[in-house]
């Protein structure tokens, strides 16, 4: 079979991998976080975060995350669009054996209520432009850890610029009344004091529940992604 899209990859990229190379995905994170520790990691409205960062905050978030109650295998939605809070909050969670629910930041409450019913999701990272609809259907599901962050929340003092035309410029933050929130980074902060615990896992473990998008009917589980933690 022709691979005519192998031209078009940059030098150094293999055209095949070595499934058996890592035991884990958490160990292929482990050995890049050391690698490339010094190199940017991401970047987000001028902001940008090492390796070397995003390894210490992901760190910090899983055992904050444990320090939740929440145990190997539980489901944890992540709702947020693309901002430095996501990759964060995902390999903390991942770190931490984890199962992640990727939620459309789009949902209608309808649809958030059926995503987080069948997965059986535990806890939310979610962006407070959409708190107002989780406020509506929380109470119909097992959610019981809510961390709240903002568009701005990890820009520094652009952030309160950015935030402050979000809220009040634009009004894309509608009100709402959620219980026993924390925000972002003082997850972060408090999960400095703890270490995430070991537990037994495998190759075979799943790391990810990835529905469709649900245009057609109601959203469905398509893909139960496989490889987790160390």
């Amino acid at each position: 079979m022709e691979k005519p899209w192998l031209q078009h990859y940059p030098a150094g990229v293999p055209a095949n991998i070595n499934p058996d190379a890592y035991a884990c995905v958490t160990e292929m994170l482990d050995e890049c976080f050391v690698k490339y520790k010094d190199r940017p990691a991401f970047y987000f409205m001028g902001k940008m975060l090492t390796f070397k960062q995003v390894d210490q905050m992901s760190r910090n978030f899983g055992a904050y995350l444990r320090t939740r109650g929440l145990e190997p295998g539980d489901r944890v939605a992540l709702m947020m669009p693309n901002i430095m809070q996501y990759p964060i909050a995902m390999f903390g969670a991942l770190r931490a054996g984890l199962i992640l629910v990727n939620t459309n930041p789009l949902y209608t409450p309808r649809e958030m209520r059926h995503q987080f019913v069948d997965s059986g999701a535990k806890a939310i990272i979610i962006a407070e432009n959409f708190a107002h609809n989780l406020e509506q259907i929380i109470g119909e599901t097992q959610i019981k850890t809510v961390v709240l962050t903002s568009i701005g929340e990890m820009l520094g003092l652009k952030g309160a610029v950015v935030n402050f035309v979000i809220r009040k410029v634009k009004k894309m933050v509608p009100k709402y009344n959620l219980q026993n929130t924390i925000c972002f980074t003082d997850a972060i902060n408090q999960g400095k004091k703890f270490t995430i615990p070991k537990y037994e896992s495998g190759p075979d473990d799943v790391i990810a529940l990835q529905y469709t998008g649900g245009t057609t009917g109601v959203a469905k589980d398509l893909w139960r992604l496989a490889g987790l933690t160390c």
